[in-house]
């Protein structure tokens, strides 16, 4: 087909060219005019404490941006706040979930969260509940583990201090090791005593001194088997205490985080105003225009090859 029939073809049916586009523009402008009325707020998040600093905190390194912001837009889309949203403010969690949107600002740590609905006095309400839930979960759950971790800690160290305390009082005796060490010394100087007196003639008081040294040798004999027992259960306490004073950093760690995630410190929410109707008509008429457009080419199409194939004699 020449340039020419395309123009002929549209001549003769222009009613179609200019009436389907006109049509699905005018359907979707009644359609966008019909609607409720939509409201939008948009509230600010800019915490940079919560973002790199120290690699006790979850956002470091060169992605902590965008991971910081990644992980917020998640949080408000999870099923948890979504549902805890929905208590606090009466809006259904669907239209919750469809109505907000999270966006960086630039390569910042800085977000903003808009929420669009047709509650008024609804929409502000959502948005600081969503903040407030999002930044709730996302760190004051840290808190939660870390405390969790600080009381298993603890359970280890009383229950290694119960071991040794048993132990005692099985053995009958109290810290050995150092019972040993101070035998040692004391064996050390009555040896030199002995030495001395038997030097100076003084047999009594070499005997007695003796009589002292054997009773402290049946005493080291005694315990030195034990030590090794003894001393595993104060390895095993000592390192219970030493996971605890982690445990316990990493609790501070968190807590800190969470007052920094502060909703009250690190958020603000803008002013309601109503979404512009002509935008979203425009939005909507347009690609409605288009494919209404399309749909009568197709059908300017058709109708043609169907006219040529009727007017064509029969063999």
């Amino acid at each position: 087909m020449e340039t020419v029939d395309y123009l002929r073809m549209a001549r003769q049916r222009w009613w179609i060219l200019l009436g389907l586009p006109v049509l699905a523009a005018a359907v979707a402008v009644a359609v966008v005019a019909l609607t409720p009325a939509r409201y939008q707020v948009t509230a600010y998040v800019a915490a940079p404490a919560l973002v790199g600093g120290v690699a006790a905190q979850q956002y470091t390194g060169g992605q902590a941006a965008n991971q910081f912001v990644a992980a917020f837009a998640a949080a408000t889309t999870s099923p948890k706040v979504l549902d805890q949203v929905a208590g606090d403010t009466g809006v259904p969690a669907d239209t919750v979930r469809d109505g907000v949107a999270v966006e960086q600002v630039g390569a910042s740590s800085q977000l903003t969260l808009t929420y669009a609905g047709t509650d008024r006095a609804r929409v502000a309400p959502v948005a600081e509940s969503m903040i407030r839930r999002a930044l709730t979960f996302l760190f004051a759950s840290q808190v939660d583990v870390a405390t969790e971790q600080v009381t298993a800690a603890e359970g280890d160290v009383q229950a290694a201090t119960k071991k040794i305390t048993d132990w005692e009082s099985a053995n009958d005796v109290s810290q050995p090791d150092k019972l040993y060490q101070a035998t040692l010394s004391e064996q050390s100087n009555l040896r030199q005593q002995e030495l001395s007196m038997a030097a100076v003639g003084n047999t009594r008081g070499a005997e007695a001194a003796a009589k002292v040294l054997e009773e402290g040798r049946k005493q080291l004999a005694a315990l030195g088997p034990k030590l090794p027992g003894y001393q595993a259960l104060i390895a095993q306490r000592d390192a219970a205490t030493g996971a605890l004073a982690d445990a316990r950093q990493h609790l501070q760690a968190a807590r800190a985080q969470a007052q920094a995630a502060n909703p009250a410190q690190v958020s603000s929410v803008g002013e309601v105003a109503g979404v512009s109707r002509l935008r979203a008509i425009a939005v909507t008429a347009l690609p409605a225009a288009g494919a209404g457009l399309l749909v009568a080419v197709l059908l300017v199409a058709l109708l043609e090859v169907l006219a040529r194939r009727n007017s064509q004699p029969a063999p």
